[in-house]
């Protein structure tokens, strides 16, 4: 019986340090990304792939911004921007992923499914948001868009860059196309689902569905749906080959093999950064406490190779 495996793609996994953004250098990265996972397609895996958009969706908020300025074109809300992106992330993925198979002569085939997300609207998160989005501004640029948008909440950047919009980081609770995710693995698709974390909405007292303004992590909303549709393995991608603790410490040792209980005292002891590697491991976490087998951290170039990456295991 073949296994399951979903696997989140990290923001390099489309855009890497120093690159400029353009739509080429994406394609050239995600081809390279998606030829790692022939590894997983030889010893016979289904594969369901969840990806990041803060580039991608960072450029539409500026264009959006862009536009209401000079050509007074309505703002798109943030639910609409996150949409956006994973559409033409899907696009991207899709394209490569199937010029990467005919390359190698593999006939499959390949799906972007636009993923909406339900969470809280009484999340504490929103309460305080954290996650920043979009531009930098002035104090001055500040006030007038909060006098346009009194719910805006802003922030100071820590390294004195200005003021920047955050919004909420809720809980991922229930992916709305699961179910289709499972099916149409099971008749041999490869799924891209979740993109940037899904589309964050919350349902009403009568039941609709409605987009909220805030930011899921694609890496805890990829463990949600591995959950969902019992992956077997769950694969998260990153810049780096294993997780480490001491990092960038004359101490730093990485990680083979980890238990849950270790992997919680490490992060009780704070080896990991929030926004980096700690909701990593969190993620992988919760998999493995809901069911999964295996968690493995790593960089695509590694994956299924022997003793690669961090494996995280009951």
């Amino acid at each position: 019986m073949k296994k399951l495996a979903v696997i989140a793609f990290g923001g390099n996994a489309l855009l890497r340090a120093g690159e400029r953004r353009t739509i080429e250098q994406q394609k050239v990265n995600v081809f390279k990304t998606c030829e790692s996972l022939l590894e997983l397609l030889k010893q016979d895996y289904h594969l369901v792939i969840g990806h990041g958009n803060g580039p991608q969706v960072g450029n539409i908020i500026l264009q959006v911004d862009a536009g209401e300025k000079m050509y007074g074109i309505p703002e798109m809300p943030l639910d609409i921007c996150g949409a956006y992106s994973q559409g033409f992330i899907g696009y991207l993925i899709e394209q490569q992923f199937k010029n990467v198979l005919n390359k190698y002569n593999i006939d499959k085939n390949i799906l972007t499914l636009v993923t909406q997300v339900v969470v809280d609207k009484e999340d504490k998160a929103f309460q305080h948001p954290t996650k920043p989005i979009g531009l930098y501004y002035t104090d001055e640029q500040k006030d007038s868009i909060q006098q346009k948008n009194p719910s805006y909440t802003f922030a100071l950047d820590p390294k004195g860059n200005g003021w920047r919009r955050v919004v909420a980081s809720p809980k991922p609770l229930y992916v709305n196309n699961q179910d289709a995710v499972k099916d149409l693995v099971s008749k041999g698709y490869i799924v891209v689902s979740v993109g940037g974390g899904g589309i964050p909405v919350y349902k009403t007292d009568k039941g609709e569905l409605k987009g909220i303004d805030a930011v899921i992590d694609k890496d805890l909303a990829s463990s949600l749906l591995a959950v969902n549709i019992k992956a077997d393995e769950f694969y998260i991608l990153t810049d780096v080959p294993k997780v480490c603790i001491n990092f960038r410490k004359s101490n730093e040792k990485s990680l083979d093999t980890i238990t849950v209980a270790e992997a919680k005292q490490y992060l009780a002891e704070g080896h990991f950064t929030e926004g980096s590697m700690a909701p990593k491991i969190r993620a992988g976490i919760y998999f493995i406490e809901n069911g999964g087998k295996k968690c493995i951290i790593t960089e695509a170039e590694s994956l299924g190779k022997p003793n690669s990456g961090t494996h995280i295991i009951a």
